[in-house]
């Protein structure tokens, strides 16, 4: 009876850290929308094809990421993130965030904008 006990416990916690992680993953995913959709659909859109209102109105265009970024790995998006425009060569017209993001943010943030496409 003990050792039936001792089990079920065991799967119980489990279950619960599966399910925290879980949640925690869920609040990230959010967190990581929320970003998005304050910093950055205006110019790149809703779903970052870089038809943003804001975007409409530059010079060059916000790009689409399915094609910008292909082949970028995540170090390069979260660079073009910190350092604006001006990195990898992208249009200077889009801000650097380093400054307003954590790395974690970015983190978060590239993430999410990968899986736009």
């Amino acid at each position: 009876m003990k050792k039936q006990k001792w089990v079920v416990a065991s799967a119980l916690a489990v279950f619960a850290s599966g399910v925290l992680a879980f949640s925690a993953s869920a609040a990230r995913a959010d967190d990581a929308k929320a970003t998005y959709d304050k910093s950055c659909a205006m110019c790149h859109g809703p779903g970052g094809k870089g038809d943003g209102a804001a975007g409409k109105m530059l010079k060059p265009p916000p790009k689409d990421f399915a094609t910008s970024l292909a082949g970028k790995s995540d170090d390069d998006v979260a660079k073009i993130i910190k350092e604006g425009g001006k990195a990898n060569g992208m249009a200077a017209t889009m801000p650097a965030y380093g400054a307003k993001m954590s790395d974690d943010q970015i983190k978060e943030l590239v993430t999410y904008i990968k899986g736009l496409k």
